[in-house]
């Protein structure tokens, strides 16, 4: 398995995730900078996000980086500071994981998640343990900026049609989930014009009311204080805010696959170009792309595999179903506060959450996991035994077999070892009978 997974490395805080553990990534990041440069370091909100945060400050000065303490951020927070004010950065999250969790996630100096292959090349410096260390007069300097969160906030604001917001004087409702939403979000929101109404916007690592994971079953309280003020809209935000999941002025849930679609048909309808999406994604996105008249470009999952493939491309917008919008006008990663500011303006431009959430196409989704010790051996099989056949098939991450009524993916896991069905159609029966297939050829290829 990959020392980074889909995004960076994460496990139990003080178990796995430990202060050496975050001294030892941030001492790669530093050889591999050449021990030169300026990194960005900041946190969520978690418990253990003061110690490994100090960790790595002191693994990055150790390599002769100049530091930047940025504090509590968002993840989108940091990388937008660090497209302007830093060569790289280091966000210590979990992001949606339970409270126990921590992480690191890594930032090019563009601002966009760390490609792939410098993942690669800090993973093989980490396992090595040949580190720079600078000599002692050259250790880093370090430096704390307590505005990064102002300076994201004031791009998003200059991002979206704010003046149009602030007209309309909405009352929104906000659940950051006491994560580092908390800090942004809500002010965000008052900035444009809104009432806000917060619950767990208080800064808390022990999460002590939901887990960080926003799903709609620990979102009831939202959901109904949503109907009960009369609010355009609710929203929620993952640990480290670089998702965000939404609902509409009943009080009623958006599936992110539906989120993903609105979005892109409301940028589409404004500005013609290439959308970007993971292939686990729903066709909900394939239908609005054909729609507008546009390419869409299909990626491994990951977020930084869409936003690298945005940058490519020069697509005018993309995104995953999980909540995790990329607006390239403001910066090419997952974000949640300018999605929740994308939403209100579409609002503002007089159009109801519910009559866009209506007015994309309807599908039915099934999933599950096989699991495979041997995953390369057997994603091997499962290949062989698909090309065989007639059917059209993308093999960009994993195996995707798309049929006339629907398609099954079958991807590995990069953090353990299951395969992952995920199946679509336009009924639920035949979204089962398409997993089952699926199921049934990874079982006979094991």
């Amino acid at each position: 398995m990959a020392f980074f997974g889909t995004n960076g490395v994460r496990g139990i805080a003080n178990e796995y995730i430990t202060p050496q553990l975050a001294i030892d990534v941030a001492r790669s990041l530093g050889t591999y900078m050449g021990s030169k440069g300026v990194v960005a370091i900041g946190r969520d909100t978690r418990a253990s996000g003061e110690m490994l945060k100090s960790a790595a400050i002191a693994g990055a000065l150790s390599a002769g980086l100049t530091v930047i303490d940025v504090g509590i951020c968002p993840t989108p927070s940091v990388q937008y500071y660090v497209k302007e004010h830093a060569d790289a950065g280091i966000v210590v999250t979990a992001s949606h994981n339970p409270r126990e969790y921590n992480g690191i996630k890594l930032i090019a100096g563009d601002g966009s998640e760390m490609s792939r292959e410098g993942e690669r090349e800090i993973e093989k410096i980490y396992y090595s343990k040949e580190f720079s260390a600078a000599s002692w007069e050259k250790t880093g300097d370090l430096r704390h900026d307590s505005n990064a969160n102002e300076f994201y906030i004031k791009g998003i604001i200059n991002s979206v049609d704010n003046e149009l917001i602030r007209e309309k004087r909405f009352k929104v409702v906000v659940d950051t989930g006491c994560g580092a939403g908390s800090v942004t979000l809500p002010f965000l929101l008052q900035r444009l014009g809104c009432e806000v109404i917060t619950i767990n916007g208080q800064v808390d690592g022990t999460f002590p009311w939901r887990n960080p994971e926003p799903t709609p079953d620990v979102l009831t309280e939202l959901a109904d204080i949503v109907r009960k003020s009369g609010a355009c809209m609710g929203v929620a935000q993952d640990g480290d805010a670089d998702r965000a999941v939404f609902f509409d002025e009943n009080g009623e849930f958006i599936e992110e696959e539906i989120q993903l679609a609105m979005m892109a048909k409301y940028v589409l309808a404004r500005k013609k170009g290439p959308i970007v999406t993971p292939v686990s994604s729903s066709s909900r996105m394939l239908d609005v792309a054909k729609e507008a008249g546009v390419d869409l470009e299909w990626t491994a999952v990951g977020s930084i595999n869409v936003a690298r493939k945005m940058m490519e491309i020069d697509a005018v917008f993309g995104g995953e179903g999980n909540g995790g919008l990329i607006f390239p006008e403001h910066q090419y990663c997952r974000d949640g506060a300018m999605a929740c500011a994308k939403f209100i303006e579409i609002i503002a431009n007089g159009q109801k959450l519910s009559e866009l959430a209506q007015s994309v196409p309807e599908y039915f989704n099934s999933k599950t996991k096989v699991r495979a010790e041997d995953l390369p051996g057997t994603m091997e099989k499962v290949k062989e035994v698909v090309l065989s056949k007639d059917n059209e098939v993308d093999t960009t991450d994993g195996v995707k077999i798309w049929y006339d009524d629907g398609w099954v993916l079958i991807r590995p896991s990069g953090t353990e070892p299951i395969i992952r069905i995920f199946a679509e159609s336009k009924t639920k029966e035949r979204a089962d009978a398409l997993m089952n297939e699926g199921v049934e050829l990874v079982n006979s290829s094991k």
